[in-house]
């Protein structure tokens, strides 16, 4: 299981932004008392006849048309000057939605404006926010016209698939307070149609109001001065620099006149081999990512002096050693991910002192050892993943007590025995994962009660007996993994308790590897949204039912 990054900060930001925003003056699309101003709505269609636009979304950009009633299109509510443009693509389709139909791909795709941005922008002299995000601009570089838009605080270019140099007389925007440039990071390994690239960042010292600054997935291993120039904006509140090809810390504290303003800083998905000690001196911070790099060696133990913490992540670097003990004085720390390391020893009681953890995640290291009992103090606890360590003993008892948890994983330990019956007090737990254990006796009646688990994994286990009738009353359920344990039972009466109440939910079914005989029945069709099913290794005869067609499998394995 993922532990998903909880974003603290960013939201307080935006919100802020978007207040100094609305706020510094009234703005407007449908006020009939407005009407746009005759050379602001020629500068925009000009802008519209240089896009492509093959879904129309600018059909309401016409020849003699009130502009301040145009779609993307904001203006000021008393002098009809345009203040906003916003031509932002809609968000595309979760990469995991199985059920996205093609036309539903196909629209994103085709919502996506392209071809080239206009300069006669440069007449819309009262612009103060820009969003060209998510489109298709793969063919040309960021214009460097827009460097002279004075009146921006917010430009948002991210994802439009922009390429080549960022231009440096961005630097010219002194009263920009958001600037989004980011790529995805496919591009920079080459894998995309183009990337961006900086090979100094001198020209972001002119920003000198800028809150927020994400270049991810721009090309920076040449510049060097990314550390002096980026820690020097005394206003900068968020810095974003994800899979920037950043490689070394070039600069030591000393050179550093480090920012007392910098929350949130990203440098997850870069090519670190030590952490940049820079970051030690950045007392206010309140997250810091710096997971998917290479770190190695032991953590320094100068967390202690960043009190503020409440995110941090560590997670996919080769880190070893025991897991130092300043990390355990951050009382406010909310999120730590330690996961995919090599860290060593045993989990230390210190880890009760984190009174306010969310989420804490030590998946895949060497820890070994029991659970501390002083896990039990970490009553706000939403997820646990030590999943692929070397825990061993009983599931201890207190874990009942953590009444706000949603997410257990526990898989791939040593741990022994059976489930335990405090667990019927998760009522709010909604996914479950023990597989690779050694557990034994039947799966608990109480499973049936905890009405929002979506995700059940028990496999790789040696748990016996039937499937509990209780679990009828899952309604919420997405997943079930039972395979490669010694169930027994009719597939029928399987299939029949699991549809009473999950059949439009269910997306994974897999019991490969136990004891189940019988037949299959016309009611496997009945689970429209079923995309995996696995019985192999099982004693069921028969054949397939012919409504299985009506399912949406993609991966079925039925001996």
């Amino acid at each position: 299981m993922t532990i998903v990054t909880i974003p603290l900060f960013p939201f307080l930001l935006l919100i802020a932004i978007a207040a100094t925003i609305c706020f510094s003056c009234c703005y407007t699309n449908s006020n009939v008392n407005v009407v746009c101003i005759e050379s602001e709505r020629e500068a925009l269609l000009k802008l519209k006849n240089d896009l492509t636009d093959p879904s129309n979304r600018l059909s309401s950009w016409v020849e003699g048309g009130d502009c301040c009633k145009w779609n993307g299109v904001v203006c000021h509510n008393i002098t009809g000057h345009v203040h906003q443009l916003h031509l932002a693509a809609p968000p595309p389709p979760p990469p995991d939605d199985y059920f996205a139909s093609l036309a539903e791909r196909d629209a994103y795709y085709r919502s996506k404006l392209g071809g080239r941005v206009n300069p006669s922008l440069l007449q819309l002299k009262h612009l103060t926010s820009l969003d060209l995000s998510n489109n298709n601009f793969s063919s040309i570089q960021i214009p460097e016209f827009l460097g002279l838009l004075g009146s921006l605080t917010y430009l948002n270019l991210s994802r439009a698939l922009f390429k080549g140099a960022v231009p440096h007389n961005l630097g010219n925007l002194s009263k920009l307070q958001y600037l989004d440039l980011r790529c995805e990071v496919f591009q920079f390994l080459g894998l995309g149609p183009s990337y961006m690239e900086a090979r100094s960042l001198e020209w972001v010292s002119g920003l000198s109001s800028l809150q927020y600054l994400d270049l991810s997935g721009v090309d920076l291993h040449k510049a060097s001065d990314w550390l002096q120039v980026t820690f020097n904006i005394p206003s900068l509140i968020e810095l974003h620099l994800s899979g920037c090809g950043l490689a070394a810390d070039p600069s030591p504290i000393s050179n550093v006149n480090s920012t007392k303003s910098l929350a949130v800083l990203d440098l997850s998905l870069n090519q670190f081999f030590s952490l940049p000690m820079s970051i030690f001196s950045l007392h206010g911070l309140v997250s810091i990512d710096l997971s998917s790099n290479s770190l190695r060696g032991p953590v320094p133990d100068y967390f202690g002096n960043m009190s503020f913490l409440e995110v941090v992540d560590l997670s996919s670097n080769s880190l070893d050693s025991s897991i130092p003990n300043s990390l355990y004085s951050l009382n406010r720390l909310q999120f730590l991910s330690l996961g995919n390391n090599n860290f060593q020893g045993e989990i230390s009681s210190a880890i009760g002192n984190l009174s306010s953890l969310t989420h804490l995640d030590l998946s895949v290291n060497m820890l070994e050892g029991r659970l501390p009992s002083s896990l039990e103090h970490l009553v706000k606890l939403k997820e646990l993943d030590v999943s692929g360590c070397k825990l061993e003993g009983p599931i201890p008892d207190y874990l009942g007590n953590m009444s706000f948890i949603q997410v257990v994983d526990l898989s791939y330990n040593k741990f022994r025995g059976r489930l335990p019956t405090s667990l019927e007090h998760l009522v709010k737990l909604e996914e479950l994962d023990v597989s690779g254990c050694k557990l034994e006796g039947p799966i608990p009646d109480y499973l049936g009660n905890m009405s929002f688990l979506q995700v059940v994994d028990l496999s790789y286990n040696k748990l016996q007996g039937r499937l509990p009738t209780s679990l009828e009353h899952l309604c919420n359920l997405k997943e079930i993994d039972l395979s490669s344990n010694q169930i027994e039972g009719d597939i029928s009466e399987i299939l029949r308790t699991l549809s009473s109440c999950s059949l439009g939910c269910l997306e994974s079914l897999c019991m490969a590897d136990n004891k189940l005989s019988g037949r299959l029945t016309d009611r496997l069709g009945q689970f429209k949204n079923l995309v995996h099913l696995s019985l192999a290794g099982n004693t069921i005869s028969g054949p397939i039912p012919l409504s299985i067609g009506e399912s949406s499998l993609m991966f079925q394995e039925i001996n």
